[in-house]
């Protein structure tokens, strides 16, 4: 029996999620079928993620535009969304949404002067309930999928349903489920023998990511790596980008047990085939060296750890079999050894 959705996402316990939406009958409706291409799709889904990261009090850690499903591995930012005030509530939520006539004259500084204390309460409790919803996932998910479906009915000159129902959310409970999960998402094109490598599987936030260092930057619609420059964004990811490179280049060579796809084994690593300078690694993570002695780093083995808890939420993906799991719990142990998170004894090879 399905959990009521409130009942599935717990911020006390974790901000992080992994949402999937497939399209209705799994049909290619973002790629091509039956001789027709709708692989534009694929830019509108990727294009309207990034709107929303700017919009929603929510932050994009990893996605993957499928033919004919989505994954996006969200993190929830309440703190963001309290600290706005009504008039930036309001702004953010006209982005989406018309609003209502006080909220549109109220952001009129000439028309907001003349405004009773009745319709100023009002429109503070207007902003209050949009507030919630800056960070909540389901209204995230609907301001996607919602305008994903309706900009292709009216290609399509048709209605109906577009996705195959409401979107399914997993919660990721520790730093390890979140390495695996959001490594699964960006391998996506690769293991479905689409992509040869990360860096060329399109409409993937891996790429999105590589195509920033580059030319020295990090991406602003998504969420930085540990190391990044921060500015104004207190959270950040908590491992720097090349150990997460280096995860998923390590693991897109292991050949799942349920995929077709992998990296062969002959190309350079990675960071070898980026050829990113020096310098530009010490730009995207400039608190790196700090980080290999960080005093309150603790030892621990792979017997004391949290377990990589992963709900069940995800019908259809499943993400980290058990043989899996272990293996990039121990990768991540390996990798992470020498970052902020602690310092790890590995009792056996990853794989």
């Amino acid at each position: 029996m399905p959990k009521a959705r409130k009942s599935q996402i717990s911020l006390l316990d974790t901000p992080y999620y992994h949402c999937v939406s497939r399209c209705v009958r799994r049909a290619y409706l973002c790629g091509e079928e039956n001789g027709k291409s709708f692989e534009h799709r694929r830019y509108w889904v990727e294009d309207r993620i990034h709107v929303l990261s700017d919009v929603f009090a929510i932050d994009v850690c990893a996605y993957a535009v499928m033919s004919n499903h989505t994954h996006v591995v969200l993190h929830v930012a309440k703190d963001k969304a309290d600290i706005l005030t009504t008039e930036e509530v309001i702004q953010r939520w006209h982005r989406l949404y018309k609003g209502t006539l006080l909220t549109q004259r109220y952001l009129s500084p000439e028309l907001r002067k003349d405004f009773h204390e009745a319709q100023i309460k009002t429109v503070e409790a207007t902003a209050e309930i949009w507030r919630k919803r800056l960070y909540d996932i389901s209204w995230f998910m609907r301001a996607l999928n919602e305008y994903i479906a309706r900009a292709a009915n009216k290609e399509d000159d048709c209605t109906g349903h577009f996705w195959e129902g409401r979107f399914k959310s997993q919660a990721l409970l520790d730093e390890s489920a979140l390495a695996a999960c959001m490594a699964y998402v960006d391998l996506n094109p690769v293991r479905a023998k689409i992509a040869k490598t990360p860096e060329t599987s399109d409409h993937t936030s891996i790429q999105y990511r590589i195509n920033a260092a580059r030319v020295g930057k990090t991406p602003k619609r998504l969420m930085p790596f540990a190391g990044n420059p921060k500015q104004d964004i207190p959270q950040s990811l908590p491992f720097t980008l090349p150990d997460y490179l280096q995860l998923v280049d390590t693991t897109s060579r292991y050949i799942h047990p349920t995929k077709r796809g992998k990296v062969e084994h002959t190309l350079p690593t990675i960071l070898e085939r980026l050829n990113i300078e020096h310098e530009q690694w010490l730009t995207l993570t400039p608190n790196l060296k700090p980080a290999l002695n960080m005093p309150q780093a603790k030892k621990r083995t792979l017997s004391n750890m949290p377990t990589t808890n992963i709900s069940n939420g995800c019908k259809g993906d499943k993400v980290l079999g058990d043989y899996w799991g272990s293996g990039i719990h121990s990768l991540l142990s390996s990798l992470l050894y020498h970052t902020n998170i602690g310092i790890f004894t590995l009792k056996h090879p990853p794989f």
